[in-house]
């Protein structure tokens, strides 16, 4: 078992958005990202059999990659498969969890 305090990943970097691997095994990866505002993923995908969960931990921004930009907020969860484009734009700090299974 592993258990996380959230609370002690909260660290940003001021060049990039700060990226912290909190767990990986061939079945899931689970990564922190943590973004200042203007900071962003960019859109992605990758050519893999696997889904992708990205979770809104705290701070406002929209997820990229889909037809429409969707509002990013706390308790927002987007689910696909990793084949398809996806990001993420900060408008405010922006804490998120992202969950690969299983991994790429």
């Amino acid at each position: 078992m592993k258990v996380f305090n959230l609370q002690d990943t909260a660290k940003y970097s001021k060049d990039r958005p700060y990226r912290e691997l909190l767990f990986d095994s061939p079945n899931l990866r689970v990564l922190n990202f943590n973004f200042e505002p203007g900071q962003e993923l960019p859109v992605h995908s990758h050519p893999s059999d696997s889904e992708v969960a990205l979770l809104i931990l705290e701070g406002e921004g929209v997820f990229t990659g889909g037809p429409e930009e969707i509002p990013a907020r706390p308790g927002i969860l987007q689910i696909m498969p990793v084949t398809e484009p996806h990001g993420l734009k900060a408008q405010t700090r922006v804490r998120l969890l992202v969950f690969i299974a299983p991994t790429l």
